[in-house]
């Protein structure tokens, strides 16, 4: 089981869950599931963010500030970016940070995860892995919804193969009815965050619960 690892939320979550993070924008989508990667983290396990929007540079620094005020180092956190290369940066993979072209390019977006997963766990012996997409409402400006429909059954297929768990943010209001329903399909369960602080929690073997944060 993976712990959610928020105190105001006390649940766990089967290995091969996927969890669909939906809200306005600003209301904490990517820091609610880094802080359930960190959560991880401080446990040994694999932590992966995929950014569709944000350089890595500025994911490893929002993921710092989880740290900030404790003893504890960061943790290595891996970065799949799909961004650098569209503002014209040179940018070459290494150990921690992996490239695409854009986030067009959803093939390579897959196949830079799966390396990550595989050298985790036979190079660092690591079997448990988190993973946040953030976020998947640039996938649908680059491609069409049978696109990330496609991209998503393929993603959530290998965070199932490899036991991991994964968060996916979408910002809702952004996106009609259908493309919400068909984003719902693929996922074990929701988490809806509001502008007010406020979770609803809709995951398997649990009940539909509204919390503040």
């Amino acid at each position: 089981m993976y712990d959610i690892g928020h105190d105001r939320l006390d649940f766990a979550l089967d290995p091969g869950t996927n969890v669909l993070v939906t809200g306005p924008p600003l209301c904490g989508k990517r820091r609610f599931g880094m802080q359930a990667l960190a959560a991880g983290s401080r446990r040994g396990e694999g932590a992966i963010v995929v950014t569709t929007r944000d350089t890595a540079d500025r994911v490893r620094s929002d993921y710092r500030t989880l740290f900030a005020g404790g003893d504890e180092d960061v943790p290595p956190l891996g970065v799949v970016d799909a961004v650098s290369e569209t503002f014209g940066q040179s940018v070459t993979d290494d150990q921690h940070t992996k490239y695409t072209s854009s986030p067009k390019d959803m093939s390579s977006i897959g196949i830079k995860f799966s390396e990550f997963v595989q050298s985790y766990y036979t190079e660092g012996g690591i079997e448990r892995t988190r993973v946040l997409v953030d976020s998947l409402s640039p996938l649908l400006v680059y491609s069409n919804l049978q696109g990330v429909f496609r991209f998503m059954h393929m993603f959530t297929s290998r965070v199932d193969n490899a036991s991991a768990v994964g968060f996916y943010t979408v910002t809702s209001t952004a996106h009609d009815d259908e493309t919400m329903n068909s984003l719902t399909q693929l996922v074990d369960g929701t988490v809806e965050l509001t502008e007010e602080g406020t979770a609803t929690i809709r995951l398997p073997n649990l009940e539909d619960q509204t919390v503040d944060l």
